[in-house]
């Protein structure tokens, strides 16, 4: 079935919190890119693809044969920015053999995307991007780790402000991923691990110096930089709360704390901790990372289009490239001292 540079990116759930700004990420850096804003508030999503331009509001039923849509349409790409159980979205892309990229899954949810896959591997280019805030963390700790040698140890912090958990969506994905299993994923020594009660908590340090404690979060960066650098150790912790600059009386921001040991290329011990914020929450870099990906999948950026298969960020993005646009989008990177342990 043939593609048209015409077909739009449809994007499932394009009029939510988060879907609405990657639709305006991407109208910025592709003013040319056909979309098509999905859901089930036309109302919404007509006023959105009117804001945008070259845009539409397509009515999506997930659950229903087809997503509910008619056997004439036709998508270059489809994106979904909510947990769809049944899976039904991803099932339209293979149908279709056109890219998925979605962002709701977590670690211990992968099996069925993964099954897919398995049984219809030729069919499209899944991109699994449920890493912390579309692969923010996971690529700039790759871009971090740049001169090291030899990985240990990778401990990432996250921490999201109780005014910025976003729209309902979010929230659905924040009660079920925290509340659906009692032990949390991270690696130890070079074994998997799950952990609970007090092994499973950390108190790390924010951007203000003020001490937090967080609990380990199985997500899929654990996974990322598993593959990416075979580290012995590996966790990750989130932490719902104040951020830094709203106890400075500024609006809530986002905050990611990146800290790894390791050698050096020059051979000698090296332990790095790198804070980066975007003073506007977690969405703007959620959208970008979701953009980015979707530039990707579609060889928007003018490489070769992604070949079916199944992926995560850090196998299709460069790290590089990924900073310098959290960068252009508002991040910022603070190089901090390392926390006392290793």
């Amino acid at each position: 079935m043939s593609r048209r540079i015409e077909d739009p990116v449809l994007l499932i759930g394009g009029s939510g919190v988060v879907g609405e700004k990657a639709a305006g990420t991407l109208r910025r850096l592709y003013p040319e890119l056909p979309l098509a804003i999905g859901g089930r508030d036309m109302a919404k999503a007509t006023a959105i693809a009117q804001a945008l331009g070259k845009a539409e509001a397509t009515r999506v039923e997930l659950g229903k044969a087809g997503l509910g849509l008619a056997e004439s349409q036709r998508f270059r790409a489809v994106v979904t920015f909510l947990k769809d159980d049944t899976l039904s979205s991803l099932r339209y892309a293979q149908q279709q053999g056109v890219p998925h990229l979605g962002i709701s899954t977590a670690a211990f949810e992968i099996a069925p995307e993964v099954a897919l896959h398995i049984n219809a591997p030729e069919r499209s280019a899944i991109l699994m991007m449920s890493n912390w805030l579309a692969g923010s963390a996971t690529l700039s700790l790759l871009h971090l780790v740049r001169d090291f040698a030899t990985v240990r140890s990778i401990r990432i912090a996250a921490v999201l402000d109780e005014q910025d958990m976003g729209g309902p969506a979010a929230h659905a994905d924040y009660v079920r991923q925290t509340g659906a299993v009692t032990s949390a994923l991270m690696r130890e020594s070079g074994k998997w691990l799950w952990m609970q009660g007090e092994r499973a908590q950390r108190t790390f340090t924010m951007l203000d110096g003020t001490p937090v404690t967080g609990a380990a979060f199985g997500n899929l960066d654990l996974l990322s930089m598993m593959g990416a650098t075979d580290a012995e150790s590996i966790r990750f912790d989130f932490a719902l709360g104040e951020t830094s600059s709203r106890r400075r009386g500024e609006p809530f921001s986002t905050e990611i704390l990146l800290e790894v040991s390791g050698q050096g290329r020059d051979g000698s011990p090296r332990h790095v901790r790198q804070g980066i914020v975007h003073p506007a929450g977690q969405a703007p870099l959620t959208a970008l990372g979701v953009a980015l990906g979707v530039e990707r999948l579609l060889g928007l950026d003018g490489a070769t289009p992604v070949a079916p298969g199944l992926y995560l960020p850090n196998s299709l993005l460069d790290p590089a490239y990924f900073v310098q646009r959290m960068q252009e989008f508002g991040a910022r990177f603070h190089d901090l001292e390392p926390e006392v342990g290793p």
